[in-house]
């Protein structure tokens, strides 16, 4: 075998080696936040479409997920390895300036035609599934083109098809300052709950200095915030919160100041849940750095555990899902769902929600963050199902063989003519 066919052959043997030995080691590619655990009643649902691109998908939803000192450190772990080929390379041939600027511009194109990818591209997205019909799954924050950090056109039927891909059946839109994107998106809600994803009313807004979401905010509950829907009128709120059993329910979202609630001087706001998961890269950073702070929180205070993908437009992958066991809840019309959902939050607090989250490496250590290149790729590879690990080899060989067919085609075409 020619040195050259060896040279050809080592990433596909690479690859099939990781996509063989990481089957040893797989794992739910979704686990319960809080015990990290697998979740018997859900699972991660992967349309064809999803499949036919396997390996561009695993990646971009990689990409998407990861925590902001992960996409530095892979970021670090490219170019490192990008210098070490081009001097491994400079060993056995000359060393022409126009060439390396060339390499080192396809290096730095890649990188952002991947994020520009993961970020942009209209793709397939895995959704969550789940065997039990009395599980409704939410998502307590997400945003319209009406909120100002929203993508551009990001509308409230984009907010809608994005959710229900995902494998949500509520969606919460908590814009900024504004109602606008909620109240088209409830305009459009079917008839009744299970006939596709029910878009539901809220607001992020600021308390004592922390962004939180308060459900229904300007549909059941006016008048809570300061004229600008900015800020949380605490006068307004105490009067609401006057009559038991019926007082509005916000949201801590993350990132956030949790040292505040800590403190003995009524810092903090007073809410009902907090965001264990939120798709946010600084979210995600803090919800895993902080894990085992939140989970103290929401066990000493009473809080419900949720999650939000706080999806502006942009990423097709979703972080998270709160689970909530509400029998009957098929065929509600919106406006009783979104009562029941709130209830059942208010009263039951801890123990009424189960978060499950997508499954991604670790970036809680320094040495995890070291290694992150291996580690993140290690972690993709054991959570594929069997079908994307045949997509995968079907992918690499294939890719193998048009690209040596291309070849040996250029090859004999001077000699034909």
């Amino acid at each position: 075998m020619s040195r050259d066919t060896l040279r050809a052959l080592r990433w596909p043997i690479v690859i099939t080696l990781l996509v063989i030995v990481s089957a040893v080691f797989v794992v739910d590619p979704i686990r319960d936040a809080v015990t990290l655990e697998s979740v018997g009643e859900a699972g991660l649902g992967l349309t064809a479409g999803y499949l036919a691109i396997a390996p561009i998908s695993s990646v971009l939803d990689t990409l998407t997920l990861l925590t902001v000192g992960q996409h530095i450190a892979i970021a670090l772990w490219v170019i490192g390895l990008f210098v070490f080929s081009r001097v491994r390379r400079a060993r056995s041939s000359e060393v022409l300036l126009w060439r390396e600027s060339l390499a080192a511009i396809g290096l730095f194109a890649g990188i952002l035609i991947a994020y520009a990818l993961a970020a942009l591209a209209p793709r397939p997205m895995a959704g969550l599934t789940t065997s039990d019909a009395t599980v409704i799954a939410i998502d307590f924050h997400s945003h319209t083109k009406y909120s100002h950090d929203g993508r551009r056109g990001w509308d409230e039927e984009d907010v809608r098809a994005w959710h229900r891909a995902a494998g949500y059946d509520v969606a919460y839109i908590t814009d900024h300052a504004t109602f606008e994107g909620a109240e088209r998106g409830i305009a459009g809600n079917p008839a009744q709950a299970g006939e596709g994803t029910v878009l539901l009313q809220g607001l992020e807004a600021f308390d004592r200095g922390e962004h939180v979401n308060i459900l229904s905010a300007g549909r059941r509950y006016r008048g809570l915030t300061t004229p600008d829907l900015k800020d949380v009128d605490d006068q307004a709120l105490a009067m609401a919160d006057l009559i038991p059993g019926t007082s509005p329910l916000l949201v801590e979202t993350i990132p956030g100041n949790l040292s505040k609630f800590s403190s003995k001087a009524n810092a903090a706001p007073a809410v009902d849940a907090i965001e264990i998961v939120d798709g946010s890269p600084r979210g995600l950073s803090q919800t895993r750095r902080e894990r085992a702070r939140i989970v103290h929180l929401a066990d000493s205070l009473n809080l419900a555990l949720v999650s939000g993908s706080d999806n502006h437009g942009w990423g097709r992958a979703a972080p998270g899902w709160t689970m909530l066991r509400i029998p009957g809840w098929r065929g509600m019309p919106t406006d009783s769902l979104s009562r029941l959902i709130e209830t059942i939050l208010r009263f039951g607090r801890r123990q009424s929600t189960r978060v499950v989250e997508r499954r991604v490496a670790d970036a809680s250590s320094p040495i995890a963050l070291a290694f992150a290149g291996p580690v993140v790729a290690w972690r993709m590879f054991t959570t594929l199902s069997a079908d994307e690990r045949v997509m995968w080899l079907v992918w690499t060989w294939g890719l193998l063989l048009l690209a040596r067919g291309g070849r040996a085609y250029l090859r004999r075409t001077p000699n034909a003519a």
